[in-house]
């Protein structure tokens, strides 16, 4: 398994090293200049040509990559050209929001996902399979924006069952940072639920027709243990990697959530970065994003080997 882990942490390195050019060459070539934003109304030629000087806009592009390259190889990030604040500080405040709102929403996918596909699949023809089916399409067409309006109006106006936007920490309120974010994590699990409920009937459907499973059901073996043991084990391999691809797209994808349910995450971060035309904070967020893409990466390889015994004797 180290063996495994290495190899994929080497593998890591160019893609990171790819990544991070692509995005500082492509936001270089956005429209507008960051320097005018800083230097207020008057604009003083004196002090656009500081400014440029003390962030080295003037610079060569690979010399300016060059240059941040190294700093974040020494764990710095920069600080953000609006509010000088350095872009670890940022993220390391805005990171833990949007992990809290990925985790929840994830863990309602899987509450929900798994346990519609299995039905679907072991009931496959029945009517119980055709809702779920129709559940799922409506979680991958309903948009995530326009069901957290909904909801706000609903529960929260209406009913006045939940808060309508905000965020608490659960270090300040547990309980009430759980209802903070109750309904932007169902709003943004349900796209999740629904492929993951697609996915594992898929799987389940393959692992049911197989030989080993004909087998077991000719043996008297119990059809709860045919699903639960045997079929379900060998279905699951496919669903740790889409649950690990998925987690992580929850981390850089969850933009419109926050801004509907105003939510001070990683989305709104990014989002007024590329507005303001912030290069660091981009950059660093970006980066912080395909790291995290990596890791689940890694944890789908390790997470294989956990499940899949002939992977661990192998």
């Amino acid at each position: 398994m180290l063996k495994l882990i290495l190899r994929r942490v080497i593998v890591a390195i160019p893609t990171l090293i790819l990544v991070s050019m692509i995005v500082f060459m492509l936001q270089k070539i956005l429209p507008g200049d960051p320097v005018l934003t800083l230097a207020g109304e008057e604009r003083d030629p004196a002090v656009l040509d500081y400014l440029r000087d003390k962030y080295r806009l003037n610079d060569p592009l690979p010399m300016q990559y060059a240059a941040w390259a190294g700093q974040v190889l020494q764990g710095d990030l920069g600080k953000s050209l609006r509010t000088d604040v350095p872009v670890t500080t940022l993220i390391a405040q805005k990171l833990p929001v949007t992990l809290q709102l990925a985790a929840m929403a994830m863990f309602f996918a899987l509450l929900v996902g798994i346990p519609m596909g299995i039905i679907a699949a072991v009931r496959k023809g029945k009517p119980i399979e055709m809702g779920a089916n129709i559940a799922a399409l409506s979680g991958m067409s309903i948009p995530n924006f326009w069901l957290g309006i909904i909801l706000i109006m609903v529960v929260s106006v209406q009913w006045k069952l939940l808060p309508a936007s905000g965020y608490v920490s659960p270090a300040e309120d547990f309980w009430l940072s759980i209802k903070t974010m109750l309904m932007p994590s169902l709003v943004l699990s349900t796209a999740i639920a629904a492929y993951l409920m697609r996915h594992t009937r898929s799987s389940m459907l393959e692992a049911l027709s197989a030989d080993y499973v004909r087998t077991a059901r000719a043996k008297g073996v119990s059809p709860r243990k045919v699903v639960l043991r045997h079929a379900l084990r060998n279905a699951l391999m496919p669903i740790v990697t889409l649950v690990t691809l998925l987690f992580g797209e929850l981390l850089a994808g969850a933009v419109l959530t926050e801004q509907v349910f105003t939510i001070p995450g990683f989305g709104k971060l990014v989002v007024d970065a590329v507005f303001t035309r912030d290069y660091a904070v981009v950059q660093g967020v970006v980066l912080c994003v395909a790291v995290g893409f990596i890791l689940m990466n890694l944890l789908a390889d390790i997470l294989y080997i956990l499940v899949n015994p002939r992977l661990r004797h192998s």
